[in-house]
């Protein structure tokens, strides 16, 4: 888990704010929507040239 990088353009997206500050994520948490899709986007970039 957590293994998705969030481009750091992007970060103030998944900006929460608790009782203990304002935090961003830094990997994509699981749970979002499009998280799946998102992956998988990434694991073709990585190793689409693999695929027979």
């Amino acid at each position: 888990y957590n293994q998705v990088e969030v481009d750091a353009v992007d970060q103030h997206k998944t900006t929460f704010t608790t009782p203990w500050g304002t935090f961003a994520y830094k990997r994509m948490p699981f749970g979002l929507i499009n998280t799946g899709v998102t992956f998988q986007r990434a694991m073709d970039l990585a190793f689409g040239s693999l695929k027979g």
